[in-house]
């Protein structure tokens, strides 16, 4: 079995930490560096569910995409409203579990969160949405533009793209004409509103993200092409877990690891259910358009 110190050094080469936003905070929260690792489990959100999950699993390290402490802190103490993150430390500890964070550097790491999302809705990735200056390759960075082997409308690659994610309670929202051919498309895992230049310049016919506002939304329609899906944050980074696992099975092969990887399957997008609206506007309401 690995060290966790031995393991956290792969990790760190998998998804270095310099890729990472100077106000993400990646890499080790807590662990024995010292302590020996059997097993690995891979989920979006440090939240108790998952604790719970890799406590039960035996597990010497959980590795997830979303950092536990993203602000400073002054304290771990399980009280006051910020509690349940002092609880899952004290429960990490207590499991002898270490938690790792890979956010923003697995975001843009080759492969990354954007490469998983792509496959898991059925693209061919051809290269990064915002690439990485400082990679020779061409492979890093930010989103990534992908094709489809064969054009499908925006209602069939939106319904295709629901097949490929998981399933959560808001499902996949769509702005355009369900008719329009689409073959070259953005992704980025993720909330990705703040890429809207970028995703005009690449010419895609849609753009496929996460936690699309109103008004950047509204205005990118407004200017037209490309239709926009916009699906739960959980859900278009969940893709990653399994692709993190693969890799860190191939870490294993490689050094000659007793060392097993487990990906959480829990739903820790935070929405719980959806109710429909039931009618439009009606014209008689006040403020209604006359």
């Amino acid at each position: 079995m690995p060290r966790l110190s031995d393991l956290i050094d792969a990790l760190d080469a998998l998804w270095p930490p310099a890729l990472a936003e100077s106000w993400d905070a990646v890499g080790l929260v807590c662990g024995d560096p010292a302590a020996e690792v059997s097993r690995v489990v891979f989920a979006v959100d440090p939240v108790q569910e998952v604790v719970d999950e890799a406590v039960a699993a035996g597990a010497g390290l959980l590795v997830t995409h979303h950092p536990l402490y993203l602000r400073g802190t002054t304290t771990v103490a399980p009280v006051g409203p910020a509690g349940f993150k002092g609880r899952v430390v004290h429960d990490l500890i207590r499991g002898g579990v270490a938690l790792y964070v890979a956010h923003t550097n697995a975001d843009r790491a080759d492969p990354g969160v954007s490469d998983a999302l792509a496959a898991a809705v059925g693209l061919r990735v051809t290269g990064p949405l915002v690439p990485d200056p400082a990679d020779p390759a061409g492979r890093r960075g930010l989103g990534r533009i992908g094709v489809l082997e064969e054009p499908l409308s925006l209602a069939e690659f939106a319904g295709q793209a629901a097949r490929g994610l998981p399933a959560t309670a808001t499902g996949l929202r769509v702005a355009g004409d369900p008719a329009a051919p689409i073959r070259r498309v953005a992704v980025c895992g993720g909330s990705g509103d703040s890429l809207f230049a970028q995703v005009r310049a690449a010419g895609v016919d849609a753009y496929l993200t996460a936690d699309l506002r109103h008004h950047p939304a509204s205005e990118a329609r407004e200017a037209g092409p490309p239709a926009l899906i916009d699906a739960a944050h959980w859900a278009t980074e969940w893709p990653w877990c399994p692709q993190a696992a693969r890799e860190v099975d191939a870490l294993a092969e490689r050094y000659g690891w007793a060392l097993s990887t487990q990906v959480s399957y829990a739903v820790t997008d935070p929405w719980t259910a959806h109710a429909p609206s039931a009618s439009p506007v009606p014209s008689s309401s006040p403020g209604a358009p006359r």
